[in-house]
């Protein structure tokens, strides 16, 4: 189902870590350069003039590490999706019911949102920009995210916790409030990462009748 230094909005996104491989340093800094550009131009207006400049490099430093533009998008992409999907699980997993992991799993992947809203804003918006093969791959991994979702409110359905027509109609809901908060937000925005997260959280149970 995307996008910095200071704030909690401006976190290091879902790259690479750097290590001591200068290699592997340089790949990191591409990634969020490329972050970077892609959320505030979109990936047609953003050149790979613009990443190198971000990262500190020559035009040609690109090519030394990705073969395209497209293949840097792609591997945020991936990157991204997959950080998030990790994300859910872990938040699913430490629920003991399904009303607990609703409610934790939409605080954490709004807050995701939130503190890596560049990567997001790459992640959710621009993934149509791959190639139809990288299309397909991303894919898997938000339809394994949407699953997810289901499956707990399939859970919460049968155990009478939750009042729900359609789980796939809901899991797609839920998954787009906190997805379009990487659209809107902005560091200049006073609420913290946790109080948005807690909000969605909110509305998320609420959506499903839980506690009524």
């Amino acid at each position: 189902m995307p996008h910095p230094t200071t704030s909690p909005a401006t976190t290091q996104p879902a790259t690479p870590s750097a290590t001591s491989d200068p290699d592997a340093s340089t790949v990191d800094r591409l990634m969020q350069a490329a972050a970077q550009a892609f959320a505030e131009k979109g990936f047609h207006a953003t050149t790979t003039r613009d990443i190198a400049s971000g990262a500190g490099l020559s035009p040609a430093g690109v090519y030394v590490h990705f073969g395209s533009k497209e293949e840097l998008l792609f591997n945020l992409s991936r990157s991204g999706h997959e950080s998030a999907l990790r994300l859910l699980r872990r938040a699913i997993g430490e629920g003991a019911t399904p009303t607990e992991q609703l409610e934790t799993l939409m605080a954490r992947f709004t807050e995701w949102h939130v503190e890596q809203y560049q990567v997001a804003r790459v992640v959710q918006y621009e993934h149509h920009h791959l190639t139809p093969e990288h299309h397909a791959e991303v894919l898997a991994l938000r339809k394994e995210m949407d699953s997810l979702v289901r499956d707990v409110l399939d859970r919460g359905v049968a155990d009478g916790a939750f009042s729900v027509d359609d789980s796939a109609d809901t899991a797609l809901a839920l998954l787009s409030i906190a997805v379009d908060v990487a659209r809107w937000y902005s560091p200049t925005i006073k609420r913290t990462p946790t109080e948005i997260g807690a909000t969605n959280a909110a509305l998320a149970l609420r959506l499903v009748g839980a506690g009524r």
